[in-house]
């Protein structure tokens, strides 16, 4: 063989392995490790982690590496071309607030119409504002042990203040091109992650075990979300916003959701399989559109999605904004809190005063839904504004058990208008109809749905107030002996 070969070969052999040792950068990845983070669980690990990025960043970006260990971590600076890697058996643990690890809240000069947690983004385990091309990756955990899960008090129409420490495991600000990819986030604080005005985004095979929200998707276009399992118990699971954090109102636009799980287990226990389920909250788990929603939400999919002892589906404009081009498809649920489905708009009206256009909703199509164990506190809820009426839903393919139980007086209640109202069902009561209640509606087809009961309801099976342009075919609901299965108000 030629010398200069072979002296090549020797060289190559020597790099690769002095690479691998992680002594040089040239590969692009950074070992944490070598910029002093030690993985022990006990000292402050994020100044190390924060150094490893910023050598990164000086040489065009590449991986931050976090191999196996516990990094005890305050607040960590993601930036532009930078993929934070959580090798498997790599754990951020986030520090208590009496270490004051974390970041101040950022200035806010406008008015908070939406609360603290969707205002501030600073004040979060990791974080970053205005970055392109990164990403969280691996099958390493974030564990916000030391997160708050805490709301900040808020007052009339404006709600404001920071709570003061870390209160979000992610928190990604007019970001593109993000990724997140196979990590798991376990006690996630207010939001395990949160992203707002971000575009060009991908989410894949996340994990969340939390004890507040999982995802929070706010102001953002054009993402995916797929092959995640998200377990909420005391919170929303998967959560699309359109809040005025960014001081105007912004559609969230062309988000894609599949092939996920939505869970109500208590927190912990998705994780360890014991699969306890929580006692029935004020909400838990469930996919929902709102409630901040100045701008409104267009052109969003779900699809191939399961739900257990959790909350249904709900979409929800009631803050002047627009509601429209939805499609929801191939969904299983066991163990249904409160609603299956619920679609409504309102005139809680969160924004600048001199916004006077109502909320609208159009175009609404889910198909192919079956859920048993439903709560008979509430029907599937269509209900629009008087004189402002939610138009074009489909509802096809669609089997739903009920427990039953309902009362004959119900079918005359004077059902709440949504109004000014917080757009809760659990805060209405229960709904005239056991199985469908709309009103304020202009065009409803209904074909293929089947409604049962176990216990004897004495409700009709469909109760329409104020629906026009309405269309029910092959409805197969039992009623009681002398209740209406249909009834039009």
């Amino acid at each position: 063989m030629h010398p200069t070969t072979t002296s090549m070969k020797q060289l190559l052999i020597q790099l690769f392995f002095l690479l691998c040792c992680g002594a040089v950068s040239a590969t692009g990845v950074y070992n944490v490790r070598d910029f002093g983070a030690k993985g022990d669980g006990q000292t402050l690990d994020s100044p190390a982690i924060n150094a490893a990025i910023e050598a990164a960043v000086r040489d065009g970006g590449g991986q931050v590496l976090l191999p196996a260990g516990t990094y005890l971590c305050g607040s960590i600076h993601l930036k532009s071309n930078i993929d934070l890697h959580l090798s498997a058996g790599c754990t951020i643990l986030a520090a208590p607030a009496k270490m004051n690890a974390y970041d101040a809240s950022e200035p806010f000069d406008f008015p908070e119409y939406q609360d603290g947690g969707h205002t501030y983004f600073h004040n979060s385990l990791i974080w970053a504002e205005g970055e392109k091309n990164v990403s969280i990756t691996g099958h390493g955990m974030i564990d916000g042990k030391g997160l708050t899960h805490k709301d900040t008090e808020n007052s009339g129409n404006i709600q404001g203040g920071s709570i003061g420490t870390g209160d979000k495991a992610i928190a990604l600000k007019l970001c593109r091109q993000v990724t997140i990819r196979d990590i798991t986030i376990y006690r996630g604080g207010h939001f395990g992650i949160i992203m707002t005005g971000c575009d060009l985004s991908t989410i894949d095979n996340v994990t969340i075990d939390t004890n507040r929200d999982g995802f929070d998707i706010d102001c953002c276009k054009y993402m995916t979300i797929t092959n995640c399992r998200i377990n909420t118990p005391r919170d929303d699971a998967l959560v699309l916003k359109s809040s005025y954090a960014l001081k105007k109102p912004v559609l969230c636009e062309h988000i894609a959701i599949s092939n996920c799980n939505i869970t109500g287990y208590k927190c912990g226990t998705l994780l360890d399989g014991t699969y306890i389920p929580e006692p029935v909250n004020w909400v838990c788990g469930r996919f929902k559109l709102g409630t901040e929603s100045n701008g409104g939400y267009r052109n969003i999919s779900l699809t191939n999605c399961t739900f257990m002892y959790s909350s249904g589906l709900a979409f929800e404009e009631v803050d002047q904004g627009r509601m429209e081009n939805i499609v929801v498809s191939n969904i299983t649920m066991s163990h249904v809190h409160h609603y299956p489905i619920y679609i409504t708009t309102g005139c809680r009206n969160r924004g600048p005063k001199e916004v006077t256009t109502p909320s609208t909703a159009r175009d609404i199509q889910i198909s192919n839904v079956i859920a048993d164990d439903c709560d008979s506190l509430c029907s599937i809820i269509v209900t629009g504004m008087p004189g402002v009426p939610v138009k074009n839903v489909w509802l096809s393919n669609i089997r739903l058990y009920f427990k039953g139980g309902g009362t004959k007086d119900l079918a005359d209640k004077n059902y709440r208008e949504q109004g000014t109202n917080y757009p809760e069902p659990k805060f209405a009561g229960w709904t005239p109809a056991y199985g469908l209640y709309a009103r304020h509606v202009d065009g409803l087809y209904v074909n293929d749905v089947t409604f049962r009961y176990e216990r004897p309801d004495y409700r009709p099976a469909v109760l329409l107030d104020d629906v026009k342009n309405d269309v029910i075919r092959h409805l197969d609901a039992p009623t009681e002996e002398g209740i209406d299965q249909v009834i039009r108000k």
